[in-house]
């Protein structure tokens, strides 16, 4: 193969890929915005509306390390194809729900088609693109598609709300996944010949998909319900029972889902530290935003989809600033850059922050905190990715996946009850004026949070600058 006829193969997969990411993230606020309508029109009530997102959300952070492990050993272009089926079958199914239950169990299966297709398609760039500049660059564009993803979806699911129903945000996958899993078949290249010594490890699988369930189950649930809600406590007891097993078993099997020798690798270690403390802070701060600029400033939906606006485009440069940076001045200093410009800009966001405050006044912390937030996203999943052989990259970036999933969990449970703590019983302006200083409070630790993301980005070791290629 030319070298001109390899490089347009690697792109016209690398815009698949990125077009899936764009999938995947648009239907993180797609639904968001339509909530209040789906709450109406199919009898939620205030207490059972959450299922709609907590069921994706529990699904998907359950299954990661299962869709990973899947990658490596049916294939990741077949996985890949499968979870986008699996992703646009399920949008039909909520798009056609016509009660509660109907839609519960569609975002459960949505959920797990995004724990099968996030690993395979980022299994997918590491495994195409050889590590350095290439790869940096490879992430780069699919993590821009995917902040581009965030302001579609807020935009789009107000337009299409607003205009259509609460139906069309579902329905808007079903054609997007279709084209993508149908290009897919022919742009993809065919996955590696698999070595049939290798096992799924069925009750490696098996006990880690319910354990990491049932846990995800605990941290969502759990600010909802009560820390001492029987189904809470009952959770997290299985949920320790079933992760302690999948432990042992894994120590005893030849071999094993999660190797144990992928955490001897320091830069994966680092990697699965930082995505988890990535999304306790960063990924935390749509939810109040939201919370600040619908319940407290009163926007609308579509004005809360542009609101957004701003910060996704300066998420999106900064994914692109990051490959950059890891390139130029290694991955070290790209992830400390990052979490530090991710401090000052969050620790600006309370500015903007009060009943009365006009947009403008966030915007600056939008801006910095969003460049911030886009560095980090690039190098984090760069530095995950090091070191990590072509065979083991799809466990490896479920395991990354879980992380992320978990450590947005934690964040949220802690921030929202802590946020929250003090607007119990108040109505009217005491209300927003309550609401607005847990948000503030929430930007201000999320902060602190990021400043523990350098420390962790110090334990990197030194490394020489890359070669431009």
């Amino acid at each position: 193969m030319s070298t001109l006829v390899k490089t347009r193969y690697l792109t016209f997969s690398l815009v698949l890929l990125a077009l899936a990411q764009l999938i995947y993230a648009l239907d993180l606020n797609i639904v968001f915005v339509a909530l209040p309508e789906i709450g109406r029109e199919l009898g939620f009530t205030g207490q059972t509306l959450q299922w709609v997102v907590s069921a994706y959300t529990i699904f998907c952070g359950g299954f990661m390390l299962f869709g990973g492990r899947a990658a490596d050993l049916i294939g990741q272009k077949k996985m890949f194809i499968f979870a986008l089926l699996v992703y646009g079958l399920s949008s039909l199914l909520g798009g056609l729900s016509w009660n509660t239950t109907v839609i519960i169990i569609a975002r459960s299966i949505q959920g797990i088609g995004g724990a099968l297709l996030f690993p395979a398609t980022l299994s997918l760039i590491n495994r195409l693109f050889e590590e350095g500049p290439s790869r940096n660059r490879a992430l780069a564009v699919w993590g821009g598609a995917g902040a581009s993803g965030l302001t579609i979806g807020s935009l789009l699911g107000g337009v299409l709300t607003n205009s259509y129903g609460w139906e069309a945000v579902f329905y808007v996958n079903v054609p997007l996944a279709g084209i993508v899993a149908l290009a897919a078949l022919f742009v993809l290249p065919a996955d590696q010949i698999r070595d049939h010594k290798r096992s799924f490890d069925i009750p490696g699988a098996i006990t880690v998909t319910l354990g990491a369930t049932l846990l995800v189950y605990v941290l969502v649930q759990g600010p909802e319900s009560g820390w001492t809600s029987l189904s809470v406590i009952i959770c997290a007891i299985g949920s320790i029972i079933l992760l302690t097993r999948f432990a042992l078993i894994e120590q005893r099997t030849s071999d094993p889902l999660m190797p144990i020798s992928l955490l001897h690798n320091r830069h994966l270690v680092t990697g699965l530290t930082t995505t988890f403390i990535y999304m306790g802070t960063f990924g935390a701060l749509p939810y109040f935003l939201t919370v600040l600029f619908q319940n407290v400033q009163h926007f609308n939906a579509l004005q809360t989809g542009f609101a957004f606006f701003i910060p996704s485009i300066a998420i999106a440069i900064g994914t692109q600033l990051g490959a950059q940076f890891t390139t130029r001045f290694t991955a070290r200093n790209t992830l400390l850059t990052g979490f530090m410009i991710g401090v000052i800009g969050t620790a600006l966001l309370p500015l903007g922050s009060y009943p009365d405050s006009n947009y403008w006044f966030i915007v600056p912390g939008l801006v910095i905190s969003g460049i911030g937030q886009g560095i980090t996203w690039t190098c984090m999943w760069i530095i995950a990715s090091i070191g990590v052989k072509d065979k083991e990259q799809g466990v490896a970036s479920g395991i990354a996946s879980t992380s992320l999933n978990i450590g947005n969990a934690i964040g949220m449970a802690v921030l929202i009850a802590i946020a929250n703590a003090g607007v119990h019983g108040k109505t009217g302006s005491l209300l927003l004026t309550s609401i607005a200083s847990g948000s503030r409070t929430a930007f201000y630790l999320a902060s602190v949070g990021m400043l523990v993301g350098t420390i962790v980005a110090l334990t990197l070791p030194r490394q020489k600058k890359q070669i431009n290629q």
